[in-house]
């Protein structure tokens, strides 16, 4: 009986042969592979992010035999099995050369092939070949012999050496050559140098060792991988060191992290760690890039972080996720995407949208815009705007278009903070406090939402007012009227109706069809552009994952540029054409008329309406003030005594001023002690404090006074950053 047929006995004798011919086959062993990684995949299937998800070992991809490079091919066989390509599981010419004793001793490896580790790793954890605190006793290695010669015959040399190279450890937590060729070399398996190759045998050899001993082994490996030729083995012992305190594989990689871990969090745990995704690769990568580009021009305004997201508006699908700024960011792990945060104006269009579709206005009803003191749970709010002056009576076209504050919250006075807490609800936007908790502030946005809900909320203007999840179409009936969902989006995408604040060439005028409407936090924290075409929903939030504040940094030089640059990519080749106007709309030629014949409030423009309450003609009678008795003591007629004066968050705060007010002229001002001017009217650039307006005769006698509060930022703070 020869030694082969001896060991299969001694195998059949230990109930060792059945464990033989349980092995799985090549195909099996592949597809049961699985990264330490998830990879998540755009929706035409390019890589977006990869995500570690396995913290127990590092994995990399499955390589295939011809991926890997030559070198390390010779190394392993070198070094592990130099008769690979001649045996047929066992080197017998290794067995015969030692007493059996010593060959079976676990100090003595020479003998033990390529493919018997390989039917060792093979082996269940707990399996019958598997290694013991003091090494493999002889019946396993008889065992490991005897499945060797059953893999060599049931797989091919070249698939054998490949899943010894994908399944063999190599130092620490690495298993395979995918994982270790990134972690220590930052390079794919096929790049591998014979240097990089040598290191990587000698490691299998001694996975944990020293430094220094696998720079020796690997030394070894490379003097017979270079023949004739002189190893400087001070140079690889350099590298190797090097080498092994090396961690270039990261625990995530691509352009996507954010949405990545959302996407990953919904799967099924233990399936497989390949997921799709919506998002589009090229979208991505572009978005990325412009809000990147974008806030480092802005660094000297102290804006870090921002946000972007695009919505396809018929299925709900994110194109776009880019939840931070990367590199550029001091907290890129919070997403922006989802972080709440305070939307400024961009509440707005859906007020007006509401108050026209209950009828208590149309596009072309006049508003009032003036100095007032409106009730808020903290003091009086006395609101500006963004050019410093009140326009008076203006349409909601101009008011919403420009952006204007009074007559917002006016509106919302028409509406109630009640009802319109329940129209923002409705579509999606998730509010944490009451109503009576916001009070008319939420007009100008005090409540905190995110960035997905609130261009979602977009997305339903877009859509006629029906609402749809994130990632679902439009359903059920609409919740908003149709018909005053497709007036805001009119009149967002007019630029004439912005001119008043923004001017006629704002970067909000696009060359194509869309609408949009900017915002800003208080103390600008928060800056937004959020508007649709055609096709998608942009949403842009720019500001501090910290909260901290910007500087100067408004609706139109901070979130509006991304905001212009991404919808420009968008449609670079696909047209966005305006909506169909939905049934029930009229149109109807209006005229703005003057009081007492003197010029136009507004030109004469065609106007919608919801049927039934369109009108050819509006005029206010404003009627001058009227006229101080003669001898009648000159009072401050506004501000009241004990106002607080908020500055508005949206504004730069050397744009604004506080108007105050004389009831008649001769009188002059004195603020907190000094001279201010003199006249029955002047405006004053608000500083933070508390302080007292005087008015005085020529003699300077006191004729009346008023106390009051000025909270906000200064422009003082940001003196030198326009």
């Amino acid at each position: 009986m020869n030694l082969r047929h001896a060991l299969a006995a001694i195998a059949l004798g230990l109930g060792l042969a059945p464990h033989a011919q349980a092995l799985p086959s090549f195909a099996e062993v592949q597809a049961d592979w699985r990264p330490s990684d998830a990879r998540v995949l755009d929706r035409h299937g390019e890589l977006l992010q990869r995500v570690r998800v396995d913290h127990r070992v590092r994995r990399g991809e499955w390589i295939a035999l011809a991926d890997m490079s030559p070198a390390l091919r010779t190394a392993m066989v070198l070094s592990e099995d130099k008769r690979f390509h001649e045996h047929s599981g066992v080197d017998w010419r290794a067995v015969s050369a030692a007493a059996w004793g010593n060959l079976w001793n676990t100090r003595t490896r020479g003998a033990s092939t390529i493919t018997m580790q390989l039917a060792a790793l093979l082996d269940e954890p707990d399996g019958d070949l598997q290694r013991g605190a003091g090494g493999r006793r002889v019946s396993q290695k008889i065992g490991q012999a005897v499945a060797a010669q059953s893999l060599e015959r049931r797989w091919r040399k070249d698939q054998i050496l490949e899943a010894y190279l994908n399944l063999v450890p190599f130092r620490g937590e690495i298993v395979g050559i995918d994982a270790l060729s990134r972690t220590l070399f930052g390079k794919a398996a096929h790049g591998l140098d014979e240097s990089e190759a040598a290191l990587a045998a000698a490691l299998v050899r001694g996975p944990n060792a020293a430094p220094r001993q696998v720079a020796q082994r690997a030394c070894g490996v490379l003097r017979l991988m270079q023949t004739g030729t002189t190893v400087d083995c001070v140079v690889l012992q350099a590298f190797a060191d090097m080498a092994l305190n090396s961690r270039e594989f990261p625990a995530t990689e691509g352009i996507a992290p954010h949405h990545a871990r959302r996407v990953l969090s919904e799967q099924t745990p233990g399936t497989e760690r390949t997921a799709r995704s919506s998002l589009s690769a090229p979208l991505q990568r572009f978005a990325l890039h412009t809000l990147q580009r974008h806030l480092r021009e802005l660094r000297g305004r102290n804006a870090q972080d921002g946000a972007l997201v695009v919505l396809d508006n018929a299925s709900g699908d994110v194109m776009a996720w880019v939840g931070s700024s990367g590199e550029l960011s001091a907290a890129s792990e919070v997403d922006g995407v989802t972080a709440l945060r305070q939307p400024g104006s961009t509440l707005k269009p859906f007020l007006y949208a509401q108050a026209i579709a209950q009828r208590r206005m149309t596009a072309a009803s006049l508003l009032e815009d003036s100095p007032a003191a409106i009730p808020t749970t903290s003091g009086l709010y006395i609101p500006q705007n963004y050019d410093r002056q009140f326009k008076g009576w203006v349409s909601a076209r101009t008011a919403l278009a420009s952006s204007l504050n009074v007559p917002a919250v006016r509106t919302l006075v028409m509406v109630s903070p009640d009802a319109f807490h329940r129209q923002l609800g409705a579509m999606g936007l998730p509010l944490r406090e009451s109503a009576g908790y916001y009070g008319y502030s939420l007009a100008l946005g005090s409540a905190e939402v995110p960035l997905l809900s609130l261009t979602n909320a977009f997305r339903t203007l877009a859509n006629g007012g029906r609402h749809g999840p994130v990632g679902s179409p439009p359903q059920g009936e609409a919740v908003i009227d149709p018909r005053a969902a497709f007036i805001v989006g009119d009149i967002l995408s007019d630029p004439n109706a912005r001119a008043r604040t923004f001017g006629t060439d704002s970067l909000l005028a696009t060359r194509f069809w869309t609408a949009v409407k900017t915002g800003t936090s208080k103390d600008m924290r928060d800056n937004w552009a959020v508007g649709w075409s055609e096709r998608y929903t942009v949403g842009v939030w720019v500001g501090n994952a910290s909260g901290a504040p910007m500087w100067n940094v408004s609706g139109t030089s901070g979130a509006a540029p991304i905001w212009a640059d991404v919808m420009q990519h968008l449609h670079a080749r696909t047209p966005s054409r305006p909506p169909t106007p939905p049934v029930g709309l009229v149109q109807v030629r209006t005229r703005f008329d003057g009081a007492d014949g003197r010029r136009p409030l507004e030109a004469t423009r065609s106007e919608w309406f919801i049927a039934g309450t369109e009108q050819a003609s509006f005029a206010m009678d404003t009627p001058d003030a009227a006229v101080q008795p003669t001898g009648a003591p000159l009072r401050i007629r506004s501000p009241a005594p004990g106002t607080i004066v908020a500055l508005d968050p949206d504004i730069p705060p050397n744009r604004q001023r506080l108007t105050f007010i004389a009831s008649g002229t001769g009188g002059r001002w004195r603020l907190d002690g000094k001279p201010l001017a003199q006249g029955a009217q002047v405006q004053w650039l608000p500083w933070p404090g508390r302080h007292v307006m005087q008015l005085t005769d020529a003699r300077g006698k006191v004729l009346d006074e008023v106390r009051f509060e000025v909270r906000g930022a200064g422009v003082k703070a940001h003196a030198g950053n326009h």
